[in-house]
């Protein structure tokens, strides 16, 4: 068995017409999110819990900011291609708890279809949770969100 831990953040987008991705699911209430890729905290965190339990580093050395290949790239992308890296060293997800920060949207009611997709790519049960840092710091005042994410792996070799 192995465990890995995840963070991500990304401040809001300046563009207001930038979409909000959250674990794989449009949020239509935004802000956006400024990133390289689609910035969906949720599922980079998750990807980054995947690689570090399966000791292969994270996601920025399999798929770079300063790469054109990844600019603007759904994280459905890079999930999936992360979930393909893990299985070929052997891993089989678990399990994953993802918790995603934000003061707002209110988000509770996106995240049963944000367990569905993000399950559905990674194969196991992800639970997915929202919290706030109570106006506390940058995240506090809105000025971005952040996501944490565990995961466990199961050694299948």
């Amino acid at each position: 068995m192995r465990i890995g831990h995840g963070v991500d953040v990304h401040r809001v987008s300046e563009q207001p017409d930038r979409p909000l991705w959250l674990g794989l699911v449009h949020v239509p209430e935004g802000p956006g999110l400024a990133g390289h890729s689609d910035a969906d905290v949720a599922t980079h965190a998750l990807c980054d819990a995947l690689l570090g339990a399966a000791n292969l580093g994270d996601l920025g050395r399999h798929f770079p900011d300063n790469d054109p290949a990844y600019r603007d790239a759904s994280s459905r992308r890079l999930l999936e291609a992360t979930v393909e890296l893990v299985r070929a060293e052997g891993f089989h997800v678990a399990s994953a708890d993802v918790t995603i920060i934000a003061e707002r949207p209110k988000l509770v009611l996106y995240m049963p279809a944000m367990s569905h997709e993000l399950s559905n790519v990674v194969g196991a049960t992800v639970s997915v949770k929202a919290s706030t840092f109570e106006g506390l710091g940058a995240l506090g005042r809105g000025e971005g969100m952040g996501a944490t994410a565990v995961v466990l792996l199961e050694d299948r070799t």
